[in-house]
């Protein structure tokens, strides 16, 4: 195979390393590595007569490519935990799966995991990313979750049980755990994901059984994480040893401490929590659901600013998939969210969504940072995120993306392509939240400027006024 190069010139480099920022910066790429940092002489660095691509990044950011770690494309824009987990046949979802996931590369995101999804569809779409039948971004991808009697995804009657086309498979004993672990291992996951209780209310699974879940996993070569919202789940599993973990909304002083000293990364996953009470009047979400979510939100500040003052790591996850929170729109926002929810910096926040994400990606030495012999997974903005973390999420922005050392092309209309899953109403939200609907002219209010710096003092009260609860229970 013939070599090829790729020359990205005269940008502002941002690393991903918390390193300051670059000027006038080259960045040079043969296949799929970057081989140099800083001012490149074509006639010294380049072979002769060699493949060069090159792109004028003058005026304009060049960073890593972001990486979501918790990014479900068998969900399908859902409004209700039926259409999850109940409707759409497996061949429908991967059809489905498969058209969505390029505006995820679209938007910039270069790397996905996918922890937890429908079947072994996420198995599927991770090979066919990497044989060339669709164009999407990395991906690694559990398959579906382990849940309790009283965990997350056991969601339905023990009358109607635990449907195979759910994403929870019900494991109630140790027997059940070690038998669905194996499994999967079989069906060919990267990575093992639990659900513990939905709201952090109380602990699911014992402190042995998930210590025996990590263990186990850890044999066989698998990652393994869990949704965790409470502080005893939290805990357990640090504890476990697992690789990284999902939301940590209620965390004690000990528990942050010992997460803290882990360096397992947090991956909060606010963002469909912040939509849910932000855009409560768009998407007429029922006012009980709304009201319970603010009171979460408030309770996530809390533990996440403490988090952040103790050294927690942190890394970016959406839970992209959902009516509020559709594919390729939004999912820069949850960097926004970091800032806002714990006070880290915007150069923090960008760590967070590159280089600390590199782990779940089985890639931790290769992936999220801007440096000679890393992969070349890099976007190119027109806009600078360091000043407006924002640019990373406006339409049009993310100028080019380049996966592999390759620059990638998209349709035009790629971000008004919603395919989705369209069989019941209601639990999440009736509408789809789109950019262009929340904000009608392109530009985001002056009112949600700022999350560093002095305001960051009084982010609380910011985001009660920026809160939009309707004043009466949405209509059934």
């Amino acid at each position: 195979m013939a070599e090829t190069y790729l020359l990205i010139e005269n940008g502002t480099v941002i690393d991903g390393d918390l390193n300051p920022p670059i000027e006038d910066c080259d960045v040079l790429v043969r296949n799929a590595r970057i081989i140099k940092v800083g001012k490149v002489d074509i006639e010294t660095d380049v072979p002769r007569g060699a493949d060069l691509t090159r792109v004028d990044a003058r005026g304009k950011t060049v960073m890593p490519g972001l990486i979501d770690i918790h990014c479900h494309m068998t969900y399908g824009l859902a409004r209700t935990e039926e259409e999850i987990s109940m409707y759409t046949p497996p061949e429908l979802r991967t059809l489905i799966a498969a058209a969505n996931i390029e505006k995820v590369l679209a938007a910039g995101v270069t790397s996905i995991s996918q922890p937890g999804g429908s079947y072994f569809i996420g198995v599927g779409l991770r090979e066919g990313i990497r044989r060339g039948l669709i164009h999407g971004p990395r991906m690694t991808t559990a398959g579906r979750y382990l849940t309790t009697s009283n965990g997350l995804t056991d969601w339905f009657p023990d009358s109607t049980g635990v449907p195979d086309s759910s994403t929870g498979r019900l494991t109630n004993t140790k027997d059940a755990m070690i038998d669905e672990i194996r499994r999967q291992k079989k069906g060919g996951v990267d990575l093992i994901k639990l659900a513990d209780s939905p709201f952090g209310d109380f602990q699911a699974f014992t402190d042995d059984e998930l210590k025996m879940c990590a263990d186990l996993a850890h044999q066989l070569n698998l990652k393994i994480t869990i949704h965790a919202r409470g502080d005893g789940e939290m805990n357990a599993a640090v504890n476990a040893g697992f690789d990284h973990i999902m939301h940590g909304n209620h965390m004690s002083e000990a528990t942050i401490e010992n997460l803290a000293k882990s360096q397992i990364p947090l991956a909060p996953t606010q963002l469909l929590m912040h939509h849910v009470v932000e855009f409560a009047e768009e998407s007429r979400a029922r006012h009980s659901i709304v009201e319970a979510t603010k009171r979460m939100n408030d309770a996530t500040m809390d533990s996440l600013h403490r988090a952040y003052k103790a050294g927690v790591k942190f890394a970016m996850g959406t839970d992209s998939g959902f009516a509020l929170v559709p594919y390729g729109q939004w999912h820069a926002r949850e960097l926004e969210m970091l800032m806002m929810y714990t006070g880290m910096s915007s150069l923090e926040a960008i760590q967070a969504g590159t280089k600390n994400g590199a782990n779940a990606m089985g890639l931790p030495d290769d992936l999220g940072v801007i440096a000679e012999g890393k992969l070349a997974d890099i976007i190119i903005v027109n806009g600078d995120p360091l000043k407006d973390i924002r640019v990373l999420y406006q339409p049009g922005k993310v100028e080019t993306v380049i996966l592999n050392g390759e620059v990638q092309s998209f349709p035009d209309d790629i971000r008004s392509r919603f395919i989705r899953n369209d069989y019941l109403p209601h639990e999440y939200g009736w509408e789809l939240i789109t950019y262009e609907r929340v904000y009608e002219g392109g530009e985001i209010p002056k009112t949600q400027l700022d999350w560093s710096g002095e305001q960051r003092g009084d982010v609380l009260n910011d985001l009660r006024k920026l809160t939009k609860l309707a004043a009466e229970p949405a209509a059934e």
